[in-house]
């Protein structure tokens, strides 16, 4: 994925974009456009926010509106906010311009995570911005600045939160360390598209990245969420196979002694098993016979299973026949990934019940997953080891630019900066570009089309707030065409001018507190 641009793409998954982009080659330095987000359930396996909204408390307004559309693992994180355990929310920011109302999407959602009772980390990709962008570290300190402002300004309390630049955090730069020797070459080919002419600092960054997602767990382990952007999906599905390849011990479901290759195997066991262990499918009911892998490899060689699984099928029949007489038994499996011989043994103690012990995993009968990957981890953390939890993440939707098209940091009417004069910003929504008719006549006739409408979504992202029923009226009276363009820009850019007006007033009265709070805002590192 080999990115075509020249403006700046947003660790935090801000709205910056550039021409020559895939729509479905999530690039997080380069494409942040998405013109069907439904194809990112079946391309990447995001699955849609919808599904889980019901089990979200207070859940914030982009998440009512489907501004939040799609997430990866969120529920092992609702899981925890409900019943009060222990959870982080995570996202960095480039600081490579000013703080804009892209930005304040993922401002909000880390400190309503933190609302919620989340551990919520804000981080500066300083490293990030000096490796893939060349911003000097006097640019950088400039901006840092005016992001931590904006986000503290917005409601982030640092005293209950963490904030830190990715160049002097030591903890996070040595989890890089160790997390890249997980990595190698070929996957930063295959997923960034680097190649021979890549710097080693911006590949340096990218684990570093993998360590930002990963560090709110050095305390201990729990379930982290990062809110994004769709283009930093990439980042996302590589820290979760970190996570995963430095954990000491896997867990898995299995049947009988030997390893299956993956779920479609596995799967297939499961179900000759209980077709076989069926008392209705038995000769002889009472019999205390148990299922024999050869008499499961029978079953399974007439099954019909349909032509997509003849592969696996082939697999699990030649693993079976092997096993012979072996019975087939459903167990929990602990594999032996990367643990030390003093972790196996103290393992292989705490399972308790009927086991058997293997050179590389132990099987345990009487535990379900959830508990034996809940030992698999107290294990680990006790005998050294981080023991991650996968991080999950939501997903947002990107805003149209102001004149159409892309929002870009490089077209200054396309967005409206955080820091821009209040003035500047009431001009820039009044000169914005509208889903509106080429007449008044024909907007009242036909309606407007919100849904195309770059001023629509200043209301539903951020000038409705809170207000839903606002929301779904402007949208209503646009659709219907009660409402006509040059009306509802007036009222988008007073309340933008209000907005930018009382934002700016309180970054003011945060000032001191920032100074005050746990980061270094200038860095020690040469000009």
């Amino acid at each position: 994925m080999t990115a075509d641009h020249t403006d700046t793409a947003a660790t935090d998954g801000g709205t910056e974009t550039t021409d020559g982009a895939d729509e479905l080659a999530l690039d997080p330095w380069g494409s942040s456009t998405v013109s069907d987000y439904r194809k990112l359930f079946e391309e990447f396996g995001i699955e849609s926010f919808e599904d889980v909204l019901g089990d979200v408390p207070t859940p914030h307004y982009l998440m009512r509106r489907a501004i939040i559309f799609g997430h990866r693992d969120y529920r092992r994180v609702l899981d925890a906010m409900r019943a009060d355990e222990p959870f982080a929310a995570l996202s960095g920011f480039m600081p490579t311009g000013d703080p804009h109302i892209g930005h304040k999407m993922v401002f909000d959602e880390i400190i309503w995570h933190q609302e919620q009772g989340g551990d919520a980390t804000a981080l500066i990709a300083d490293l990030e911005a000096h490796a893939a962008r060349d911003l000097s570290w006097a640019e950088i300190d400039e901006h840092t600045r005016d992001y931590l402002l904006s986000l503290l300004a917005l409601g982030f309390d640092p005293d209950e939160g963490t904030l830190y630049r990715q160049s002097t955090n030591r903890d996070v730069q040595d989890l890089a360390f160790e997390l890249g020797i997980e990595a190698n070459f070929s996957e930063f080919q295959s997923i960034y598209g680097f190649d021979g002419e890549t710097d080693v600092s911006h590949m340096q960054s990218v684990v570093t990245q993998m360590a930002d997602i990963l560090s709110p767990q050095l305390d201990e382990p729990k379930p982290t969420v990062v809110p994004v952007g769709p283009d930093q999906d990439p980042h996302v599905r590589f820290a979760r196979d970190l996570a995963a390849r430095t954990r000491y011990f896997g867990v898995t479901e299995a049947y009988a002694s030997f390893e299956v290759d993956g779920d479609a195997e596995r799967a297939l066991l499961a179900r000759a098993y209980d077709a076989l262990a069926d008392p209705d499918a038995l000769a002889d009911p009472d019999a205390d016979e148990p299922v024999r892998c050869v008499a499961a490899a029978d079953w399974l060689a007439d099954a019909d299973l349909g032509d997509d699984r003849a592969a696996a099928r082939d697999g699990a029949v030649e693993k079976l026949r092997a096993a012979g007489k072996e019975p087939l038994r459903p167990r929990v499996r602990f594999l032996d990934r990367n643990a030390t011989d003093e972790a196996f043994e103290a393992l292989i103690e705490a399972v308790e019940g009927e086991k058997r012990v293997f050179e590389g995993h132990v099987d345990s009968f009487e535990m379900d997953r959830g508990a034996a990957a809940d030992l698999a981890r107290e294990i680990e953390v006790d005998h050294g080891g981080y023991g991650f939890v996968p991080p999950s993440s939501i997903y947002h939707r990107f805003m149209t630019g102001l004149t159409g098209g892309k929002m870009s940091s490089s077209i200054p009417a396309s967005h409206i900066s955080l820091l821009d004069d209040p003035a500047e910003g009431y001009d820039k929504v009044k000169a914005a570009t509208t889903g509106g008719r080429t007449s008044a006549e024909e907007q009242r006739e036909l309606g407007g089309e919100p849904d195309d409408c770059p001023v629509y979504e200043l209301y539903a992202y951020l000038l409705a707030s809170d207000d839903d029923e606002f929301a779904e009226r402007v949208y209503e009276e646009c659709r219907e065409g009660e409402r006509l363009c040059g009306d509802c820009k007036e009222q988008a850019a007073t309340l933008m001018e209000e907005f930018l007006a009382e934002h700016q007033e309180k970054r003011a009265e945060v000032e001191e507190r920032l100074d005050a709070a746990d980061i270094e805002l200038e860095s020690p590192r040469r000009r």
